[in-house]
């Protein structure tokens, strides 16, 4: 009889295939959470590095929600991976302290530094359509990939230790030296750093947070008792959240669509320079990230690539570009993300619930951006270690401009408080060093490109046009 048959047409797929990917939804929120508690840490760091920049916390701090909310969300439903999106470590210490601080712009710096990531932005955006970003990065030779990861590593080291007063300007010979142990700040940032270290050797989800957290607690205490002591003037804030004036989404007004143009047209190589470092740092994290996280996941395919990379790559794309306009540093994957895979994460319904999360987040604003320099110092130098672990994949021997290149590349960016210098020392020895050994063939056009492009810089230093 009809009614006895057994339908042979195939189960119906639900939107993110979580049969197919063997998972289920009680998995992917549970993944969700724990990619979003690993990296909320950003929502702490990045208000507090970009107001150093001059830009309003608050507003960047929604900003930096907002902006990873809506990435998130074009990642989960999109391209259906599990990984999450927000502002990135290193790209927000380049936007502030070499392009804001260091370059000598005045007033507008932030401005013209969102310009720089709104740009960057807007050319991925068409890379990414017409696939150039998988060309672009197969040009870059794989050593120096490496080698600028370390160096931002040491970089982001640096800038955590400097905000903790662990490393200070002594104004000698010697340039630095140790901060003071009496003063809060540089015990409390230490201590956070031993909790942090133990946290992540017992593999404790979220332990960045947590151990942000546990810093500030203990911030709030000494300030409590005495030895933490609030002076505005000198940049030293208080560590408890002040909720007088509070509204629950604070205003965008101070970031939102603040662009400088007119630098661009008038400095057009420092632009420019500004703008390839951004895409620079920016392409080998995402697809780094997106590759990494992807295979600790097994969600590449046979041969080793990724499907639907090419919406993976629009999803930060665009989100780079939303943030720029919201008044933010550039958006990349995170991969932290990888944390949420390990609890069984394997579609968009992990990066959906982790971007609902970043929403939730927006009403608890004071409570974020009561946290001081000295508590996420942690974050940034146990990030810089894990960023410097690339330079055991650094290959310091055999072909000298490889090595070279590489060296330069990493010590020039915390030595001159430059992720941008670090590259362009970097490039540019490989190139020179492979046209005098006689192996101008393993330079690719993208090579030759860059290398001119950073002739074209030193020349203009040299001259005195840029900075």
């Amino acid at each position: 009889m009809a009614g006895n048959k057994k339908s042979s047409a195939p189960a119906k797929k639900d939107f993110f295939d979580l049969a197919g990917h063997g998972t289920n939804v009680k998995t992917e929120i549970i993944a969700g959470i724990t990619t979003f508690l690993a990296m909320a840490y950003i929502l702490a760091v990045n208000p507090s590095m970009l107001a150093a920049a001059g830009m309003d916390q608050n507003a960047v701090f929604v900003a930096t929600a907002l902006s990873a909310a809506l990435a998130t969300f074009i990642m989960g439903f999109l391209a259906n991976y599990p990984v999450a999106l927000a502002s990135g470590m290193g790209l927000n210490a380049y936007f502030t302290y070499t392009v804001c601080i260091g370059m000598g712009l005045g007033e507008n710096a932030w401005k013209i530094a969102l310009t720089a990531v709104l740009v960057e932005g807007l050319v991925f955006i068409v890379l990414s359509a017409f696939k150039f970003r998988e060309k672009i990065v197969n040009g870059i030779p794989e050593n120096l990939k490496y080698a600028i990861t370390a160096g931002i590593g040491l970089f982001i080291t640096l800038i955590g230790c400097k905000g903790a007063g662990i490393v200070v300007s002594t104004g000698a010979d010697t340039l630095v030296g140790l901060g003071n142990f009496k003063s809060a700040t540089v015990s409390l940032a230490l201590i956070g750093l031993v909790i942090l270290a133990a946290l992540h050797h017992f593999r404790v989800k979220g332990a960045i947070l947590i151990s942000i957290l546990v810093t500030w607690g203990l911030g709030i205490i000494a300030e409590l008792g005495g030895w933490y002591t609030v002076d505005i003037e000198a940049g030293v804030f208080s560590n408890i959240p002040s909720f007088a004036n509070y509204t629950p989404f604070p205003s965008l007004a101070p970031t939102f669509l603040q662009f400088d143009f007119g630098f661009a047209a008038n400095h057009i190589v420092d632009f420019l320079v500004v703008v390839f470092a951004f895409l620079f740092v920016d392409l080998f994290d995402t697809v780094g990230t997106l590759v990494g996280v992807a295979a600790k996941g097994n969600l590449l395919d046979k041969e080793g690539k990724l499907p639907r990379v090419g919406r993976a790559l629009m999803a930060d794309a665009i989100g780079t570009v939303v943030g720029a306009c919201l008044g933010t540093s550039t958006v990349t994957s995170y991969v932290e993300s990888s944390a949420g895979v390990s609890e069984g994460g394997r579609t968009g319904l992990t990066a959906v619930v982790a971007g609902v999360l970043f929403l939730i987040a927006i009403p608890l604003y004071p409570i974020f951006t009561a946290i001081q320099s000295f508590a996420t110092a942690p974050a940034l130098i146990f990030v810089g270690l894990l960023m410097m672990s690339s330079v055991l994949k650094v290959k310091f021997e055999g072909d000298i401009a490889d090595a070279v290149g590489a060296f330069l590349a990493i010590f020039m960016m915390p030595f001159t408080y430059s992720i941008a210098n670090g590259i362009m020392f970097g490039m540019l020895a490989w190139v020179i060093l492979k046209l005098l050994t006689g192996k101008a063939k393993d330079i690719s056009p993208i090579m030759y490109g860059v290398g001119a492009l950073f002739v074209i810089r030193i020349i203009t230093i040299i001259c005195g046009v840029a900075g």
